[in-house]
């Protein structure tokens, strides 16, 4: 990849160099492993945001990590920072191709492909990996997960109403607290176009208090001055001339629309003019969803209205909007506010001893996972004593026995493990039902 690069130490070799026996492997700075007790927590989020979707009537698509480098120009922008500096991007034979590092461009791509738009609109989601060259930091990674939302074919303001509603809900199902909403309105092209005029000529009259970054933006995209963080420009970018003062009355009428639901909703929105978002494709509708509980990556989902992308990517014109959540960042912000993983220990952890118990033990963990049952069979010999303390530390509710004296009689033994209850032994083809009455009895 184009932007990968090489790094080696006397004791751990990262990439790119020839693998020395004695040296460990690495994952590339800022490609996160998800370790078991984290991957926990991300399942337990994405069972959530499935339901949380499919209450909305959105259904999921999946696309490659791979597209064409062009698809992301037309569509985010040449000049903005995504294209210029952060894509993944390298050559297959005559194929210049990107990691993606945003799902819009290519759902709607997918979308166009695939003439999804032909029997109406639809209401699509995706989560998945996306990848931009940044400077690691907290909530910032090379490799970053996003759940997408976009819905296609929908002109009005009810339609962003209610995805911004969406994700009021899902900080409430999360329990989330302290996330607040900035929205504004980047009106139509020729709104933009004026507003962009009057933002080069009031720069360039303070050019000489731009620093470097700004002032190439104002020869490439001055609109991006706007989202400057840097503390010495912001008394210079406040006194700017603000977007909302050359938008029309549609595009006004459409802002109405929205803060209308919004308020009626009670949803509190800070109408923001300095919120203009870092890719090319927005109009209209934009907004955020920050917090102060996660440092410098306050933003934890973002989004707006679209409603040129289709025709940039050379389909017929289309309105759409949409909006995407980084994921690490709302599960630190989950973690943070207190919530824990829940464990999902098995129902049974299946012991057994002697030369003929272990052919009978794998078919009674079948019969007992054929009862719904979750079975972890031990693996890897020890004697009884030191299965049984795997079995107690896998958390389990319940133990089956099985030694040789068992598998004569055609029985099995059942020992509960959370609480003093007895152990039983009956018959191999009643440790199902057995199993059950002990888990009910211990409330596990």
């Amino acid at each position: 990849f184009a932007r990968l690069s090489t790094s080696t130490s006397k004791s751990t070799i990262r990439r790119g160099s020839e693998i020395d026996v004695g040296q460990t492997l690495q994952a590339i700075r800022g490609m996160n492993d998800i370790l078991p007790d984290d991957a926990d927590l991300w399942e337990q989020f994405e069972t959530l945001i499935r339901d949380w979707l499919r209450a909305y009537g959105y259904r999921p698509i999946r696309m490659p990590l791979v597209e064409p480098t062009a698809l992301f120009k037309r569509a985010i922008g040449e000049v903005t920072d995504i294209v210029e500096k952060e894509m993944y991007s390298f050559e297959d034979g005559q194929e210049h191709l990107t990691l993606r590092p945003e799902g819009t461009a290519s759902c709607v791509r997918a979308v166009l492909e695939h003439n999804l738009l032909y029997d109406g609109p639809k209401k699509l989601w995706y989560m998945g990996p996306m990848f931009r060259h940044e400077r690691p930091q907290k909530g910032r990674y090379r490799q970053f997960h996003q759940v997408g939302i976009e819905a296609l074919g929908l002109a009005g303001p009810d339609i962003d109403a209610e995805q911004i509603l969406m994700c009021a809900r899902l900080w409430d199902d999360l329990g989330l607290q302290g996330i607040k909403l900035d929205i504004n309105s980047l009106g139509e092209l020729p709104e933009r176009e004026n507003h962009k005029k009057a933002l080069v000529t009031y720069f360039h009259a303070h050019q000489e208090s731009l620093d470097a970054d700004s002032q190439r933006r104002l020869q490439t995209n001055p609109l991006r001055i706007l989202d400057s963080k840097n503390p010495a420009l912001q008394a210079l970018i406040e006194q700017a001339p603000k977007l909302m003062d050359y938008l029309g009355e549609t595009s006004l009428k459409h802002f109405d629309g929205v803060q209308a639901v919004l308020k009626n909703a009670g949803v509190l929105a800070r109408v923001n003019q300095r919120l203009v978002r870092g890719l090319d494709y927005y109009n209209l509708t934009v907004f955020e969803w920050v917090t102060d509980q996660l440092g410098a990556q306050g933003t934890v989902c973002a989004g707006g209205r679209y409603d040129g992308l289709t025709a940039q990517l050379g389909g017929k014109s289309s309105p759409a909007c949409g909006f995407a959540m980084g994921i690490e960042r709302l599960l630190a912000l989950w973690v943070e506010q207190g919530y824990q993983a829940e464990k999902n220990p098995p129902d049974v952890y299946l012991v057994h001893q002697g030369d003929n118990a272990q052919g009978e033990a794998f078919k009674i963990a079948e019969q007992l996972r054929d009862a719904a049952l979750s079975v972890q069979m031990h693996c890897g010999g020890g004697s009884f004593k030191s299965q049984m303390k795997r079995a107690d530390a896998s958390g389990a509710g319940v133990a089956v026995i099985i030694g040789d004296d068992e598998v004569a009689a055609g029985q099995v033994s059942v020992k509960p493990l959370r609480n003093h209850g007895v152990q039983r032994r009956v018959g191999s083809d009643d440790a199902a039902v057995t199993v059950n009455e002990l888990m009910l009895e211990s409330d596990i």
